[in-house]
């Protein structure tokens, strides 16, 4: 297959750019935009509590009207409000609530907190409008700068903050955060490059092609999503960029590096591009697919954030795999060695001291290098046991000083950390017989002495008198360890003993969702984790055609995941003393680095079995495989760990962890795990590594077959 691809290259390079180029106008210009929400219950499935309380609520009080944004006001000089004060709030109100958008059912001011210090007006969500769609996102914007100039010339000020001022700093957040990441991603690739080849035709070359790619693959992932009625978080077009251009660069670098290996050689240029397609085409596919099928393995979450995630970047991965295999031995094959412009060093084959002397030290004493290296990544996984989990995607997802998060902040000055956001306690009649208002009261009396909770409004009763909704307020922050706590124990074990005979009680709100979002995270890591290591596994076992290798690696990949973890604990958890770090980033930390972990695995073992059919024995091979592969993988692990560490650059908490994250488990997986742990290991497992195929008996010479003129 892969030397079919060769000649398709070398043969026909005219068609396969012309190709590409039609299928990426075609793509581009009839797929759907690639939309995002911050909506944190979009992401559960409806089985959950959470996901029922708030269908009940929509059905129950149809003309019910939903918090779109608060408006949070305070004086200038932090003092507290005047009666004067809170009637330029009410005559606020009043004015906005001529101008406001349709998508907002009115503006509602609120009498001033107890402590006069905060006062708030309430903008409604107009019916069957939800407050994180694109209108009401803009909405808000519009809300915010009507409500700045409100208070020009008076001694209040104005923050707007709830959910679709929220979505908004979050969707400004993402943007900013993308064309930052983008920029450093681009400039570092041309850097790396640079440094790598010395070519400036070269430093360009991934970003072309990787631009043309990322148009196919984001048109693709948009009908997906559409198609299949996905939902993507805002922090997934940021995390493409890097995946896209990182990757890609990856699986460009596995080409060119044989590419040139076949030049010095004496190979002509097409012969070279046929040879390095045919040998390394195995490499770039079964890294590909390891790295797809640990994407899609999340399509097995409970969690839609998950399912719509794994989807989206598994076909980056797989354009990104097709491109590699096509388009850039084709582009190649028309430019010829001019590629290398204006360097000639791709001319002289290279002493390799470095890397050379690494491989010899390591085939001479495998043992030492096993255990050196498997005793650092054991420490640090040590620490991984105290990782703590924040759900709060929202608070992620756009930096402190933006004005929602700021508004919050205020208006915790006047109310308690639980009035931000409300759960809300639903009580149901399952038999059909309206619900007694004294049992109501009773039942709400109940609810406020529950440990957690600060206070609980009058129960408000559904038209029908078959539904009552409890306002509770807790008494902790509602996305704090200890408010998920309380609804998980406490609050939601009372509502639901403390329900009469022929009534049902559902908790919801956000912290509920949380809660939920914990339950479901702990079933996803009981399912995806298992199911994506055994998938690579069964690639690893078809592609070295050996049951003993696979348990090696694995063990190697899985023991990078924990120091990554773990190295994530230590800098955020103990140094910095952050009390936990967002639930997505074990995920994420898998994902990556066993995959990535597995794509280095697989280069350096390949060209370790293909020392060891040249006739080498074990030792040997492993130090011959480090001496030419290690290049390769400490440059593409260099240039991939350096476009995941641009995310830190993002400005919200999970950009900077997942960046920090990925990035350092990368580095591992490229210089602890491919360039020690895995040959090391190999070499002194020996011939036993490969059984039962022996992929590493040594074979004749592959007879090679010079392609024809390109068309």
């Amino acid at each position: 297959m892969f030397g079919a691809l060769g000649r398709l290259a070398t043969r026909h390079p005219w068609y396969v750019v012309i190709g590409w180029i039609v299928v990426s106008v075609l793509i581009v210009s009839t797929a759907p935009k690639l939309s995002a929400t911050a909506d944190q219950s979009e992401f559960l499935p409806s089985k959950y509590e959470s996901i029922r309380a708030a269908n009940l609520q929509t059905d129950a009080f149809p003309q019910q009207t939903s918090v779109g944004a608060l408006l949070v006001f305070d004086r200038t000089d932090g003092g507290k409000l005047t009666a004067a004060d809170t009637a330029e709030v009410q005559k606020i109100a009043n004015e906005l609530n001529g101008t406001v958008d349709p998508v907002f059912s009115g503006v509602v001011a609120q009498p001033p907190s107890q402590n006069k210090l905060v006062q708030l007006a309430v903008v409604g969500i107009a019916k069957d409008k939800n407050p994180y769609d694109p209108d009401a996102i803009d909405a808000a914007k519009a809300l915010r700068k009507d409500a700045h100039a409100a208070v020009d010339g008076t001694d209040l000020t104005v923050g707007v903050t709830g959910a679709a001022a929220q979505a908004l700093d979050s969707q400004d957040a993402s943007a900013k955060a993308e064309a930052i990441v983008g920029l450093t991603t681009f400039a570092l690739i041309l850097l790396l490059m640079v440094v790598i080849f010395r070519s400036v035709i070269l430093a360009l070359f991934p970003l072309l092609v990787i631009g043309l790619v990322s148009q196919v693959a984001v048109g693709l992932i948009g009908a997906a999503n559409k198609v299949f009625d996905l939902k993507t978080d805002s922090s997934i077009q940021v995390i493409l960029i890097v995946v896209l251009f990182g990757i890609g660069t990856d699986y460009i670098l596995f080409f060119l590096f044989r590419y040139r290996e076949r030049l010095r050689l004496g190979e002509p240029s097409k012969d070279a591009v046929f040879q390095a397609i045919a040998r390394a085409g195995e490499a770039i596919v079964s890294a590909g697919g390891a790295v797809i099928v640990s994407f899609m393995a999340l399509i097995l979450s409970s969690l839609g954030i998950f399912k719509s995630i794994g989807p989206a970047l598994a076909i980056a991965v797989a354009v990104t795999v097709l491109a590699a295999l096509t388009l850039v031995p084709a582009v190649v094959s028309l430019v010829g060695t001019k590629i290398f412009w204006p360097s000639k060093a791709w001319q002289k084959e290279p002493g390799f001291a470095r890397f050379g002397a690494i491989g010899h030290s390591l085939g001479r004493r495998p043992g030492v290098y096993a255990a050196a290296s498997g005793l650092i990544l054991a420490v640090l996984a040590v620490f991984a046991l105290g990782f703590n989990p924040n759900f709060d995607l929202g608070d992620s997802g756009a930096p402190k000083t933006v004005e929602s998060a700021v508004a919050l902040k205020t208006l915790e000055k006047g109310f308690p950390p639980g009035a931000t956001d409300p759960t809300v306690v639903l009580l149901h009649s399952t038999d059909g017989t309206p619900l007694d208002e004294a049992e109501a009261t009773a039942y709400a009396a109940r609810l406020g002495k529950v440990e957690g909770v600060g206070s609980v409004a009058p129960a408000q009763l559904s038209p029908d008198k078959k539904t009552a909704s409890f306002s509770v307020v807790l008494d902790t922050d509602p996305t704090s360890d200890a408010a998920l706590a309380a609804i998980k124990g406490p609050v939601r074990d009372a509502a639901h003993a403390a329900a009469p005979d022929g009534t049902e009680a559902l908790v919801g709100g956000t912290t509920s969702v949380f809660v939920d979002f914990q339950k479901a995270m702990n079933r996803d890591y009981k399912v995806v984790f298992p199911v994506a290591a055994i998938v690579i596994a069964i690639i690893l076992a078809l592609l070295l055609r050996s049951l003993v290798a696979p348990w090696y690696l694995m063990a190697s990949v899985g023991l990078g995941f924990g120091a990554t973890l773990g190295a994530a604990v230590i800098v955020f958890q103990h140094i910095q003393g952050k009390e936990g770090l967002i639930f997505l980033l074990p995920i994420y930390i898998y994902l990556f680095v066993v995959a990535l972990g597995t794509d280095y695995n697989i280069l350096m073992i390949a060209r370790l079995r293909e020392e060891a059919r040249e006739g080498k024995n074990a030792r040997d091979a492993a130090a011959e495989a480090v001496t030419h592969a290690g290049p390769t993988v400490a440059a593409a692990g260099l240039i991939l760990a350096g476009t995941f560490a641009s995310l830190m650059l993002g400005g919200n908490s999970l950009l900077v962890a997942l960046g920090f994250s990925i990035a350092f488990g990368i580095f591992v997986a490229a210089f602890v795990m491919a360039m020690f742990f895995t040959p090391a290991i190999t070499a002194l497992i020996g011939h036993a590594a490969w059984w039962p195929g022996h992929g590493d008996e040594k074979r004749e010479p592959e007879q090679e077959t010079e392609p024809a003129a390109s068309v």
